[in-house]
């Protein structure tokens, strides 16, 4: 035990390596293995009418709950079935129109009896993953996703290690492919994370723009002295030029300081047609705030005139707006 002990304190870091290399082999191994029946499996999923329910004993059902919020989130309807309980009662959560997914590493897990007959009796799809290729799961299942025989990460090879990050892997993979399958947009998954800052990212300008009504916006052959008040009183640190009810500039510190380098002294007797930048950077109503944020960085802008379709402004956002909603 004292030998053991030193070793484990003598080079933790380097036992932390392995571990994570020897799960790394296992992944690379699941890639190379996936064949027809991944697409198979994903086809099935796909023309689910209910839910898929995600079932498994043990590591392979804490497993199981994390792929079921996986397919919730990314607009698959699922939900987990412990194996334990389902003979008591919540096989009555799994009706035709559903499919089961169901998870057991060796493939002949006691628990999961009662469901699989339950599938087989009212013809709902199964699909298995398992490292069992001759396994009761495997032989009942519609179709079975192998898990290639790979070593644990756990030194007596007992602990489910490698095994359950397969799991885990592969039921990303089929959360991924099907929202790929289903054309499931940033936009859709922010109706299921309006939480924290992803669900800040995920809202839309229109939510966090300031409204018309306080947008500084100046004429084209409005006088550069009167424009600053306009911009001045904004608060934004910079003013739009409309020109038939469309934004067609806008003036900001930047242009300031290039005009009066090159006409020192003429700047408050031009127009705000001649200081204005044309083609102005502008953002539509539902985009992302975090598309927002992104042109703001990539053009070193901290303020983006938001327009309609015909490109008449109709708000304007600015980065402290999006600071403030945790977007940035």
């Amino acid at each position: 035990m004292s030998s053991a002990r030193a070793v484990r304190d003598d080079v933790p870091e380097e036992l932390g390596r392995q571990v994570i290399l020897t799960e790394a082999e296992g992944l690379a191994a699941l890639a190379a293995s996936l064949d027809a029946s991944f697409g198979q499996a994903l086809s099935l999923l796909a023309e689910v009418s209910g839910r898929v329910i995600v079932s498994g004993m043990g590591k392979s059902g804490h497993v199981g709950r994390k792929i079921a919020a996986t397919f919730a989130s990314t607009g698959t309807p699922s939900h987990f079935v412990h194996p334990g309980e389902a003979s008591h009662g919540d096989l009555g959560m799994i009706v035709r129109g559903d499919a089961v997914l169901a998870l057991s590493n060796s493939g002949n897990t006691a628990e999961l009896s009662a469901l699989v007959a339950h599938t087989r009796r009212f013809a709902i799809p199964l699909i298995a993953i398992t490292s069992g290729a001759g396994s009761a799961l495997a032989r009942a299942a519609d179709v079975a996703l192998l898990l290639p025989p790979v070593k644990e990460a756990c030194p007596m090879g007992l602990a489910p290690t490698t095994s359950t990050t397969m799991q885990l892997a592969l039921g990303d993979a089929l959360a991924v492919a099907l929202l790929h399958r289903r054309g499931f947009t940033a936009a859709d998954f922010g109706v299921f994370h309006p939480g924290g800052r992803l669900g800040a990212q995920l809202s839309h300008v229109h939510e966090l723009m300031h409204p018309a009504s306080e947008l500084p916006l100046v004429a084209p052959e409005t006088r550069m002295d009167q424009a600053l008040i306009t911009m001045t009183g904004g608060r934004f640190g910079c003013v739009g030029v409309v020109r038939d009810g469309r934004l067609a500039g806008v003036i900001t510190d930047g242009d300031l300081r290039r005009t009066l380098e090159a006409r020192s002294g003429a700047l408050l007797s031009l127009e705000a047609g001649e200081v204005m930048s044309g083609s102005p950077r502008t953002v539509r109503p539902d985009a992302l705030a975090a598309e927002a944020l992104r042109l703001m960085n990539d053009n070193k802008v901290t303020a983006l005139f938001v327009v309609d379709a015909a490109g008449a402004p109709v708000g304007i956002l600015h980065v402290h707006d999006l600071l403030r909603a945790g977007v940035a």
